[in-house]
């Protein structure tokens, strides 16, 4: 698939492509292993020493034991099957948050699956399909924390679900692959993975000693208004680990959820040394030819992003995966250099 080249400068903001993310979760799986008859086997690709069982994971909900390796694991959680798939395990169900289609994932996990998985609701996940996939293992690491989900998934199985002051999905991906990867006994693995993925975010922070410091809105439109996504959520912590200070006035703002309603009234709230939007169910032009959105003077001056048409990358900025942070680092972050200019 073809990119949008990061070119646009002046005062016309540098365009990439937005999906229709579900505005519910923004704001902001697994059967173990590989095997060629699909069945959730452990992957020969994947170290089965690397951890010992059973394994203990430390949630909101208490410490949760994954008493031997998981055979038939389910993940639900925001990136939770990308998590896994990186691992070596592949679901035999998943959420589909970003309604990828296909297998349920972004082209960052392409061909990690040797069978599809069977796709479960995401807000409100389908119980009975969940407990006829017989699981040994089901993860909602990156969710809501809502008891009553938690509550009525670990009844079919041990659940990872999040941990503790990680309500409304505010997880880092590297927390969550922390606790997917102890769950799968692959503790070892995920380390590597961690360590591997904060190198690229590094050397790109480093590339581009321009972002170190400066303020970034990091916000969306949709059809009921503006908002604005505030520390612990995923767009964030990407701008973070590149040197960007999240906008001062939307953290001042935050509460529980993962972003803050912007009125219009009020919308100068927005501006900041960059400012990235992306349109939720809307076209990209309800933003950028929105004459208070361009009377913001980062605006005016050129220092802004507002991704449009083609999902790939603006789902790749949103998943924050293990997976996907390493494409939005080669994709993204020279749209950020190209508008700071």
């Amino acid at each position: 698939m073809s990119l949008p080249s990061p070119t646009r400068r002046g005062r016309r903001p540098v365009r990439a492509l937005a999906a229709a993310l579900l505005l519910t979760l923004l704001g902001t799986v697994t059967a173990c292993g590989s095997s060629s008859d699909g069945t959730g086997s452990a992957s020969s690709g994947a170290s089965a020493g690397s951890g010992a069982f059973p394994a203990k994971v430390a949630t909101k909900f208490g410490t949760v034991t994954v008493p031997s390796r998981p055979a038939r694991v389910v993940a639900l959680g925001w990136g939770d099957a990308e998590t896994a798939l990186a691992l070596g395990v592949q679901p035999v169900g998943q959420s589909d948050w970003l309604a990828f289609g296909g297998d349920g994932t972004g082209p960052w996990a392409k061909g990690r699956y040797d069978k599809s998985p069977q796709k479960i609701g995401t807000l409100e996940p389908e119980y009975e399909k969940i407990a006829a996939l017989k699981p040994d293992l089901i993860l909602d690491v990156k969710s809501s924390g809502d008891r009553t989900r938690y509550d009525t998934l670990s009844k079919m199985a041990p659940t990872i679900g999040v941990p503790k002051g990680s309500d409304q999905y505010k997880i880092s991906w590297q927390k969550q692959t922390t606790m997917v990867s102890r769950a799968l006994g692959l503790a070892d693995e995920g380390r590597k993975l961690i360590a591997a993925t904060e190198a690229k975010s590094a050397a790109a922070a480093k590339a581009h000693p321009e972002f170190k410091g400066r303020t970034i809105t990091v916000g969306s439109r949709t059809s009921s208004g503006w908002g604005a996504y505030v520390r612990g959520t995923d767009r964030v912590n990407f701008v973070q680990a590149l040197g960007f200070r999240n906008n001062p006035d939307v953290d001042a703002k935050a509460g529980a959820s993962f972003s803050v309603d912007v009125s219009e009234e009020n919308l100068q709230m927005l501006d900041a040394d960059l400012v990235v939007m992306a349109p939720i169910g809307v076209k990209a032009a309800k933003i950028s030819a929105d004459p208070l959105f361009t009377s913001l003077p980062a605006v005016k001056a050129g220092h802004s992003v507002v991704f449009e048409g083609d999902s790939v990358l603006s789902t790749a900025f949103a998943t924050n995966s293990v997976l996907s942070v390493g494409y939005a680092v080669d994709h993204v972050v020279p749209l950020f250099a190209a508008a700071l200019k």
